[in-house]
């Protein structure tokens, strides 16, 4: 999956921002290339788990969809724990035809990964960054 380099820059900073909690949000795709990031609250306040504002997650899907976009991931921070889907990550991960995008801050290096997960299931996906002018 292809991701523009300023989105990776929109996650991390995002992650930054709501740590210790994790952050979280939508990325949206035009032609196979993520293009756009949605950031939501996270109405649990939690560092180990997040749930979506259902107004935030409405206008996310309606603003993508009036940019010609298509919500394709969903993502979340770990503050403290590497950027792999943790046990409930697998468990909440209900609809198979979305990436989980996480982003670690817990490495000497912050790290960004993504995954499809199907039936607690994981799979690795690359994440190809290229340049903002790419799409």
């Amino acid at each position: 999956m292809k991701i523009l380099k300023k989105i990776i820059g929109e996650l991390l900073d995002h992650a930054k921002i709501e740590s210790p909690i994790e952050a979280c949000g939508y990325l949206a795709c035009r032609d196979g290339v993520i293009a756009a990031s949605y950031k939501m609250t996270n109405i649990d306040r939690s560092n180990e788990h997040f749930s979506f504002d259902p107004r935030e997650q409405f206008a996310a899907l309606k603003d993508a969809r009036a940019g010609g976009l298509k919500i394709c991931a969903v993502y979340h921070s770990h503050p403290r724990s590497p950027a792999r889907p943790s046990e409930e990550d697998i468990k909440l991960a209900y609809d198979p035809d979305m990436l989980y995008v996480i982003v670690s801050l817990n490495e000497a290096q912050e790290d960004v990964k993504a995954f499809w997960i199907k039936r607690w299931k994981t799979e690795s996906v690359e994440l190809e960054v290229i340049a903002d002018e790419g799409i």
